[in-house]
């Protein structure tokens, strides 16, 4: 064990370690060679999904995945930066790197959301509305800037929640834009290696749109 402090390292709450219990003696040991498999080949997952940290959106659930089939990267509004090797949004650009070039996914989903705090927020932040501003410091602030080219294109003679609301999948399709600078990730799509998806959830009614270029619009499964 190495020097490191842990003093602020706490036992795990007993809710927790009682599920994890449950799904040890049930989901694992009705399925033990498929995590021996997953353990001993490695993983081979098909699709990457950038979807919202929010805890209503669960992508695994929404496609009934099994352990292995997706990588997901989660991060505040789903949001995908703009290509650049010396910015400072590395986190999600090498989740993005790694699943393409190196996990040679077939098929890559952008995926919001309703009533996103992270859109919101952005809205506000990049709309400096009084009292909802984002401190200069906040790591939530500087991340939702990239929020700005979506919501430069918004119809700002709306109401602020149909804004917001509109925001949620204006979004979706300047982070696709984001994603398509990507040299490796245009490599990918023009030799047919990867295609791409837009989607966008509504958490109350359990629905799920997908982006379709010929309408331009987001249509119901």
């Amino acid at each position: 064990m190495t020097s490191t402090n842990t003093k602020n390292i706490s036992p795990l709450p007993s809710y927790l370690v009682k599920r994890f219990k449950t799904w040890r003696a049930v989901q694992y040991e009705e399925n033990r060679s498929w995590y021996q498999h997953l353990a001993e080949m490695g993983q081979h997952p098909r699709v990457m999904v950038v979807s919202c940290c929010d805890s209503r959106v669960h992508s695994m659930s929404l496609f009934g995945a099994e352990s292995g089939e997706l990588f997901i990267h989660r991060n505040i509004a789903n949001l995908i930066p703009p290509f650049n090797a010396n910015g400072d949004h590395h986190g999600t650009s090498a989740a993005i790197e790694y699943a393409v070039t190196v996990l040679q996914v077939a098929h890559f989903i952008v995926l919001g959301h309703s009533g996103c705090g992270g859109i919101a927020g952005g809205y506000h932040a990049c709309n400096n509305t009084a009292g909802k501003t984002l401190a200069e410091t906040s790591f939530v602030g500087k991340w939702l800037q990239i929020l700005k080219p979506a919501f430069d294109r918004l119809n700002h003679e709306n109401p602020d929640q149909t804004c917001i609301d509109e925001l949620e999948k204006t979004s979706v399709l300047v982070s696709i834009e984001n994603l398509m600078g990507f040299p490796f990730v245009q490599d990918a799509v023009a030799n047919d290696r990867l295609t791409i998806h837009g989607l966008w959830h509504n958490i109350g009614d359990g629905d799920l749109y997908g982006f379709n270029q010929k309408s331009g619009q987001f249509e119901a499964f």
